[in-house]
């Protein structure tokens, strides 16, 4: 019967009946229209369903991380996968699965229209997500073929996996159905299929597992992370018992039988060393922090791991090669004092934002364990200078190189407490550029004061840098941020001004085809004019012999550059060896590439972890080394000098400004002679010694600058100021996703962006920095 004749039967009767007949009548009339409408819709669905076949569903479902060449660098779950058939399947598996997962299975058409429409209605009215109402076949043909990400969980998807359950079932048995089923399921430990969790869980074959164990392994699909039995064994004990409920009540076993095996321990027969082992790869070893990333990323975005997914990420597989040998290999000529000293690295290519390599640490024992290239645990010393002091004071004041700063005695204002430079001297009025050459903390405190601390929290913004707490002065000679940010920041000042937030995803391939490419957010992080200003100081503090960096040094090569140490906190600079620091840094760019580099210890205050003599150089030696091999074969291109930016010659060097801000024009106080910025920073910053002295008992005593001279190096070293809330020695988890802050904007990209706590650096009295 059509529409229109029940429409016409409801005209022709509607003088015989009652009102409530009409409203009867009227509801049937819609429900025969929804359905002729979901059947189309069905109908249209299911002809777009991507194809299915037997190698679709026998095919393991790992995500599979490819490198920018295409070359496989891991497959998440491929190479711990033992396939089992059939006839090798234990029938009480099988029971156990069927009773637990679908009751129905040996008699449904590879749906079940009754379960469907209760998971409907719950749908509907429960406002949740389009779940529930899966057959076994159905939860095959979405391991199979679709994408397990939430958001694809829609009314389209759910007719397609119905229309292919269908197809399934009608073009394989249901013991086919089961082996799929069960060789393809997650089980946890990076494991799939459950004879291969049964060989890392208890060592033997399914065969051989008795009635507990078996249900055991049937129950932890659902939930192998919650139902992990050495990890969470009350949970998975009750998971377990419900499955063995789940068989009484499908007539698979006895109750007595279900009661003998409730009684077994939940972790008898298991083999805990390899349940809690993480097969690797040959590659995995070398990209580990950068895997690592990618993972972090690819969650961030609702990929799950289990999905059969294909990664294509910006790595340079032999450059991330090259820095793990570099960084692990006994004979690198770099210096590593001992097996404890870590590293973390991050290359990011500046004209794109995209992550080239990333170094974790070294000497790692474990998997994706810390990566310290994304933490933000640890000071970054004075290569936060050029950001948030020099770099703001070019944007917003159009310093010249040669501005005129003032290299004299300097305390905080509103308290006693000295800043000291490296030598503790003074050397009066300098330039600009030579004060950033040098390092020196007091001009460099000065030039921030003149800009205010509100413009330089702004122009650290623009550079993907953001801070939960307000930075203070302190900060303009350290700040809480990683080599990932470090690298993209200083990228900046390589491409003219533009900002990059650093990615690791290219794109991702699904099983059904389906591409998703990633780029990433940019903005105009200062002008252009600015960035080669930027440049041509930080150009020195490699290439001049005065130069705090260089050890950097790469002969012929246009690059430029920042150093950075950090010092013990003041309760500690009595019980650590004489010149010793926490940290030593050095971040660096060309035209092609922009490495950022952390040297240090995890445990800094235990005895021997101390940064000293040369061992302040590794960082800059390591990436003289990468960078060196790196740009082999590319252009040695130079920075071009945009339009508006004046050469002069001033101080026996070449200098820099913008025009109609340099020579003879008098647009801005000079810092030299304005006598008002300590005034400024008490606008922009109030520091007072109570709030000095609350903040040094929060922070369980904060860090004092140390004399610091040059030892057994040819250049000058550097140090600032430590202060950390954090205690070092709690940074060597192993999760990576503990490193970092995940205020991660993931908005068109796939960067994992971390947001460092700001952790002023407080320097106390009657102490000295160096840089």
């Amino acid at each position: 019967m059509s529409s229109d004749e029940i429409y016409s039967r409801i005209k022709k009767n509607k003088r015989h009946m009652g009102p409530i007949g009409h409203i009867v009548l009227w509801i049937i009339f819609f429900i025969f229209v929804l359905f002729l409408m979901g059947c189309g819709m069905f109908t249209y669905y299911a002809a777009t369903s991507p194809h299915i076949s037997y190698s679709t569903l026998s095919s393991d479902n790992s995500t599979t991380i490819y490198d920018k060449d295409g070359r496989v660098i891991s497959r998440l779950g491929m190479q711990n996968r033992d396939y089992v058939k059939s006839r090798d399947i234990p029938e009480n598996l099988k029971n156990a699965i069927i009773s637990v997962e679908d009751r129905h299975f040996y008699t449904d058409k590879g749906i079940d229209p009754i379960r469907i429409m209760e998971a409907a209605v719950s749908n509907i009215f429960g406002g949740g997500g389009l779940q529930g109402g899966s057959t076994l076949t159905q939860q095959l043909v979405k391991l199979s073929v679709f994408s397990t990400k939430s958001s694809d969980q829609t009314l389209k998807r759910k007719a397609q996996e119905a229309w292919l359950a269908i197809q399934v079932d009608r073009n394989y048995s249901k013991q086919q159905i089961l082996e799929f089923y069960i060789n393809k399921v997650y089980m946890g430990n990076n494991s799939y299929g459950m004879q291969t969790a049964s060989d890392v869980m208890f060592n033997k074959p399914l065969s051989e597992l008795d009635l507990s164990q078996t249900a055991l392994l049937a129950g932890l699909p659902q939930a192998p992370v919650s139902y992990n039995p050495v990890t969470n064994p009350e949970y998975a004990r009750d998971r377990r018992n419900q499955v063995l409920d789940a068989m009484v009540k499908n007539k698979a076993i006895s109750k007595a039988q279900a009661e003998s095996a409730k009684k077994e321990y939940i972790e008898k027969g298991i083999n805990k060393k390899r349940a809690e082992s993480n097969p690797t790869q040959a590659n995995e070893k070398y990209a580990d922090g950068y895997i690592s990333q990618v993972i972090q990323e690819l969650q961030q975005k609702g990929y799950k791991l289990d999905a059969g997914n294909k990664v294509y990420t910006n790595l340079d597989m032999d450059m991330q090669k090259h820095m793990y040998k570099l960084a692990n290999d006994s004979d690198n000529g770099l210096g590593f004092p001992n097996n404890d000293f870590q590293i973390g690295a991050t290359v990011v290519d500046p004209n794109n934002g995209k992550v080239v390599a990333m170094l974790g640490g070294r000497k790692q024992n474990t998997l994706f364990g810390l990566n310290r290239a994304v933490q933000t645990t640890r000071s970054s010393g004075s290569t936060i200078k050029p950001l948030m002091d020099y770099g703001p004071a070019v944007e917003y004041l159009n310093y010249p190189t040669y501005e005129t700063v003032k290299d004299t005695p300097y305390t905080y204002p509103g308290t006693n407490i000295k800043v000291e430079n490296f030598d503790n001297k003074f050397d009066g009025n300098m330039t600009m550029q030579k004060a950033l050459v040098e390092s020196r903390n007091v001009p460099a405190l000065r030039t921030l004061s003149a800009v205010g601390i509100g413009r330089a929290t702004d122009f650290l913004s623009g550079l993907g840098m953001t801070f939960k707490k307000p930075l203070t002065l302190q900060n303009g000679l350290g700040a809480y941020v990683s080599t990932e940010q470090e690298a993209a920041a200083f990228s900046a000042f390589s491409n003219g001004g533009t900002y990059y937030k650093p990615y690791t995803i290219d794109k991702v391939v699904t099983p059904t085809g389906d591409i998703e490419n990633f780029s990433t957010k940019s903005n105009q992080a200062m002008s252009a004019s600015t960035a080669f200003i930027m440049t041509q100081m930080l150009k020195g503090v490699i290439n001049n012999s005065d130069g705090s960096a260089t050890s950097a040094r790469i002969s012929g090569l246009n690059q430029a550059g920042k150093s950075g140490q950090t010092q013990y906190p003041s309760e500690w600079i009595s019980k650590v060896p004489y010149n010793s620091d926490m940290d030593a840094w050095f971040t660096g760019y060309t035209k092609h590439y922009s490495m950022s580099v952390w040297t240090g210890y995890d445990q800094p205050f235990q005895e021997g972890h101390e940064i000293t003599g040369r061992q302040y150089t590794i960082a800059q030696n390591y990436y003289k080394a990468v960078m060196s091999t790196a740009s082999e074969g590319l252009p040695n291109t130079d920075w071009s000098k945009p339009s508006d930016v004046v050469k002069t010659y001033k101080d026996g060097h070449d200098q820099y400004y913008i025009a109609g801000h340099g020579e003879n024009q008098n647009s801005k106080p000079s810092s030299s002679t304005s006598g008002t910025q300590n005034q400024q920073v008490n606008n922009n910053q109030s520091v007072t010694k109570n709030s000095q002295n609350q903040n040094n008992q929060q922070n369980n005593g904060n860090d004092s600058n140390n004399n610091h001279t040059n030892n057994g190096t040819n250049a000058p070293t550097e140090q600032t100021p430590n202060n950390s809330n954090n205690n070092p020695q709690n940074t060597t988890n192993n999760n990576p996703q503990n490193a970092t802050n995940n205020n991660a904007d993931s908005n068109n990209t796939s960067n994992t962006q971390t947001q460092p706590d700001n952790k002023p650096t407080t320097a106390s009295d009657n102490t000295n920095s160096s840089h």
